[in-house]
């Protein structure tokens, strides 16, 4: 099954900016409560969505420049992705379908 890209400051343009297909980044903490359940329904999605969509995680933590960039300001922040433009996002610990039809909406 596949594992949530761990994306970062340094590989983030190359993974997500320029990827040719839509791109889920869940921007979390460790200490985030919120973060934790979402992260596990994450993991779900990577192995879901393989060769579909990709699927990874900020940690805002140790990545400050791209969180910066994108102004995350609350997490988990859920960013999609398509042609290196941000073309949705979803704030706070949501259901899987809610994220699923956001992310589908993208794939056509």
């Amino acid at each position: 099954m596949s594992k949530p890209i761990e994306f970062t400051d340094s590989n983030f343009a190359e993974e997500v900016e320029e990827s040719n297909n839509p791109v889920l980044v869940d921007f979390w903490a460790e200490w985030c409560g919120p973060c934790r359940m979402v992260g596990p329904v994450v993991e779900e999605l990577a192995g879901e969505y393989e060769g579909k969509a990709k699927v990874g995680k900020v940690n805002v933590d140790h990545n400050p420049e791209v969180s910066v960039k994108y102004g995350i300001r609350s997490i988990p922040s859920l960013l999609i992705f398509k042609d290196g433009e941000v073309v949705d996002q979803i704030i706070g610990a949501v259901p899987k379908n809610h994220i699923k039809e956001k992310l589908d909406a993208q794939l056509v």
